[in-house]
């Protein structure tokens, strides 16, 4: 298998750089990845190096995903590292916090041009290699985007449209034998969210919001991203795999009177 992860460096892309790395190890398989990523050069050059000392054969590249040339570029540069693709990850993404009537536009369209047009760009220029691989993009939106997160200007809505256009993609490349789906992480502690995190009282208040009483980890999320690019997925395709703890799924049990109700 050879998959692009673009925002690989930290979080949820370098989990998932790893674990396709490990798998492929236990199944006796050396697997290409291309792992992209904006900054974090250092993180990024140290993940390939253990990449490599795994079994895989990875390679780093460069690439602002919200530079309209790039995710061409890497699907490119991918096929020329690793010689074809299996999957694409569209992982990188960023966020713009501010209610939306005070967000300035130059933000907005920032984030719709990390958040959402890259994962349709990468499915444009990716198309012939995986109708050839007949393989797989999954890209990662967020339980953002299917329920409104205020204060976040348009990162709730560059998410939903993630969400809508992977389904799109899914019907469209279907007859080429291509499946696409999405993965909307609930909260997740990563580099980005850590200083909530190192907080002991925040962190309780969280996991007690959380029917499993703990925030995901990265490893969570990247499990789910590697079943949807697998084999075990081959029929799976159009979907929105929510892995969130069952926390968005407990907002109406926590209405206040429904004991008065109940009894």
């Amino acid at each position: 298998m050879q998959v692009l992860v673009t925002g690989a460096a930290r979080g949820i892309g370098r989990a998932t750089c790893l674990k396709l790395a490990r798998d492929g190890a236990v199944r006796g398989q050396r697997i290409g990845i291309a792992a992209q990523d904006a900054a974090h050069r250092p993180e990024l050059d140290a993940l390939v190096a253990e990449l490599n000392g795994l079994g895989a054969r990875a390679v780093a590249l460069d690439g602002d995903m919200g530079n309209v040339e790039a995710p061409a570029r890497a699907v490119e540069q991918a096929l020329t590292a690793l010689g074809g693709l299996d999957g694409i990850v569209s992982n990188a993404g960023i966020s713009r916090p501010s209610p939306l009537i005070e967000a300035k536009l130059e933000d907005w369209e920032r984030v719709f041009a990390v958040n959402t047009r890259a994962t349709w760009l990468l499915a444009k220029a990716a198309q012939p290699a995986l109708a050839a691989s007949k393989g797989s993009l999954v890209a990662v939106a967020s339980m953002s985007g299917m329920y409104p997160h205020p204060g976040l200007s348009a990162y709730s809505p560059s998410k939903a449209a993630v969400i809508m256009l992977v389904k799109v993609l899914a019907q469209e490349l279907a007859p080429h034998g291509i499946r696409a789906n999405v993965v909307s992480p609930g909260m997740v502690r990563t580099m980005m969210t850590e200083l909530v995190y190192q907080d002991p009282v925040l962190k309780a208040e969280r996991e007690e919001q959380v029917p499993l009483r703990r925030v995901a980890t990265p490893e969570d999320i990247a499990a789910g991203i590697c079943f949807l690019l697998g084999p075990e997925a081959s029929y799976v395709s159009g979907e929105n795999l929510l892995i969130d703890g069952a926390f968005t799924g407990s907002l109406l049990g926590r209405i206040p009177g429904l004991a008065q109700l109940r009894s």
